[in-house]
């Protein structure tokens, strides 16, 4: 069951026997002070220049964030929305945690967007799976509620389990909701990795959805992070994750990704593989 994302040129689908769908995170002011600033200031210079650098790099989805504090955010999202899909023929994932900013850049945005994102809360899930319906979009449901983030493979289960039955109940489809187990920091949760990749299964076995999730959050904290990454990503994609939300200028990351389309049985004839290369070997 395929999840599909639009914008007026393109088609991504993403699902189990596809290749990997990377969906680039750097269009976000969180922990870039520059970045924040320009934004703020009505300044999408940056903003343009990451969405082709992205895409370039083989992101096949951006994720737009305009999260900076004390700024009017619905209407530096949509505008960072409308000068992103100027550059680039990607489908985009709108991401805030403000219904006002969701319902703008939802309304800024041509083609089918992937809405990141909705937790299990009963607040949250009354006040944007109405959006979602309304504009005809996809949803990433993460793994969380009132109680917070368990540790349990179970509960978060069982609040995936909650999003899903909650989006149907408003119209939405199941192959609209991707489901984020939520990555945990491996440093400070030893059972990160394991868990994470037995709640995939789980999901795909039980649940019949596709799943995505922050991959980068694995390595927070420890050194080198691109190689825990990198590593970390490959065994995901194995145990059934289809999508991530990462940094595709990442050569490491990139790498692993195409290998793990190759040996999954995604890359026909390794055609993706060779192109690559070729594109290395040719720079």
């Amino acid at each position: 069951m395929d999840t599909i994302l639009t914008s007026p040129t393109c088609t991504v689908r993403i699902g189990p026997g596809r290749p990997f769908v990377m969906i680039g995170e750097r269009i976000n002011p969180t922990g870039r002070r520059l970045l924040a600033e320009e934004m703020a200031a009505g300044n999408f210079d940056r903003v343009v220049a990451d969405a082709i650098a992205q895409v370039a790099a083989g992101a096949q989805v951006l994720d737009v964030n305009a999260g900076i504090p004390l700024a009017d955010e619905p209407a530096i999202l949509a505008e960072a929305i409308r000068r992103v899909q100027q550059v680039v023929p990607v489908p985009l994932s709108i991401d805030s945690s403000v219904v006002d900013a969701l319902a703008a850049g939802l309304q800024a945005c041509r083609g089918k967007a992937l809405v990141n994102s909705v937790t299990g809360e009963d607040a949250r899930l009354e006040a944007v799976l109405p959006l979602v319906r309304e504009y005809g979009a996809a949803v990433i449901g993460i793994t969380n509620d009132d109680s917070g983030i368990s540790e349990d493979p179970d509960e978060r289960f069982r609040v995936a389990q909650k999003i899903i039955a909650r989006a149907e109940s408003f119209g939405i489809p199941r192959e609209d909701v991707l489901i984020d187990p939520l990555t945990m920091p491996i440093g400070a949760v030893p059972t990160a990795g394991t868990s994470l990749f037995a709640l995939v299964r789980r999901v795909r076995a039980e649940l019949g959805v596709n799943t995505v999730c922050g991959a980068s959050n694995v390595s927070f904290g420890l050194p080198d992070r691109a190689a825990l990454n990198a590593a970390f990503l490959p065994m995901a994609i194995a145990a059934g994750l289809t999508a991530a939300i990462t940094n595709p200028l990442q050569e490491s990351l990139r790498k692993a990704i195409l290998a793990a389309d190759v040996f999954m049985g995604v890359d026909e004839n390794c055609l993706a593989w060779l192109a690559a290369h070729r594109a290395r070997a040719g720079a």
